[in-house]
């Protein structure tokens, strides 16, 4: 028990699979992922995305494979991306099954929408052969239609049954190898959906509001719906949906996982948002490290407040603070201590070579 339990997140306790190298549930960390935009088929072109997400963060990077011109780009996508690459299959069996062989780590189908038991199987064998996982991915926006007559409207209660269905064709089939998701665009459906799944299974659950809209409100609503769940414990990877560049949604992915203390990865900058008290431009100092300071991984914390009102208390709890004075001079503070004075010429290059230097002994110490 930490010695402050009100940060404390209980996870729920789910199986942990496999996504090629990355451990999904149990006690493995979250993971963040993408999905590319590029034509799957132009290979160079979704090798430099996904190498973009991967530089970024991603833990693993989606990519949609509706055709044979896709699957046949998947093998040479696949060998030069450094993370697992899901498959986004719908509807065709065949797809599945070359996406397997050409090295996906995981197929994202609803195994009920490919035909036949016999296609099913077929599909499952590929999975087994080539060490593949899968994601049986429900969206209240296509839903069965058989569900859709017997509830009346997409509901928690329609989304969950259709991936027990979908569940159940997989654990007949003996492949217990499979996460789930039950998307909406609706936050509060969403929401629900996976409240009422994570009790009714032990799968691992793949997070994620669909189609929630540009940068800046999807990612205020996948906040909302995202961090409700992750605060209950429920989640297992997650993928942040917006109509923005694929790298922001690892961005805002890890800030997420940040927000609640699940996993750390590179600054947390912690700013005031300023009043007349600051002493220095708070607010394009923090633009400004926020750039510099991009392509540090190792997790540190820093604060930058605008005057001696919070600066203090807030620098005590980070690695690196920085508190506005008069007279042009800035107190930095080091591991919650005042350290030494910088005036406000040098202090977005001092910071960043300080950063820098605290993730290189970070670094040499592990």
């Amino acid at each position: 028990m930490s010695d402050r339990p009100y940060r404390d997140i209980q996870r729920r306790q789910s199986r942990r699979i496999n996504v090629g190298g990355v451990p999904v549930g149990g006690d493995a960390p979250i993971s963040v992922q993408s999905m590319t935009n590029t034509l799957t088929s132009d290979a160079d072109a979704t090798s430099a995305q996904v190498r973009a997400l991967a530089e970024a963060g991603a833990d693993i990077v989606r990519v949609s494979c509706p055709d044979k011109e896709s699957t046949t780009a998947l093998k040479d996508i696949v060998s030069r991306a450094g993370v697992p690459i899901v498959a986004d299959i719908h509807f065709h069996h065949k797809r599945a099954i070359e996406a397997a062989e050409a090295g996906a780590a995981c197929l994202r189908i609803n195994p009920g929408n490919i035909g036949s038991a016999a296609r099913v199987r077929e599909v499952i064998k590929a999975a087994k052969d080539h060490a593949c996982s899968m994601r049986i991915g429900v969206n209240a926006g296509s839903l069965e239609s058989d569900l859709l007559e017997k509830y009346g409207e997409p509901c928690p209660k329609a989304m969950v049954e259709s991936a027990l269905n979908h569940a159940r064709i997989l654990e007949d089939n003996d492949f217990l190898e499979f996460k789930i998701s039950v998307k909406a665009s609706n936050v509060f459906l969403a929401v629900a959906a996976y409240r009422a799944l994570a009790k009714a299974c032990d799968y691992p659950l793949h997070l994620g509001v669909t189609e929630a809209g540009g940068l800046r409100a999807g990612t205020v609503i996948s906040s909302i719906g995202l961090g409700a769940l992750l605060w209950e414990g429920v989640g297992d990877t997650l993928r942040v949906s917006l109509s923005a560049d694929p790298v922001e949604e690892v961005k805002v992915g890890f800030d997420i996982l940040k927000g609640l203390d699940l996993r750390h990865r590179g600054v947390r900058v912690i700013a005031c948002p300023t009043c007349a008290r600051q002493g220095f431009d708070v607010i394009k100092t923090v633009a400004n490290l926020e750039d510099r300071l991009s392509h540090i991984e190792t997790p540190m914390s820093l604060s930058i407040i605008g005057c001696v009102v919070n600066g203090p208390g807030e620098a005590s709890e980070t690695d690196i603070g920085v508190t506005g004075g008069g007279g042009g001079e800035h107190m930095v503070y080091m591991s919650g201590k005042t350290d030494h004075k910088i005036s406000e010429e040098e202090l977005v290059d001092h910071i960043v070579e300080l950063v820098e230097n605290r993730a290189a002994e970070i670094k040499a110490g592990e």
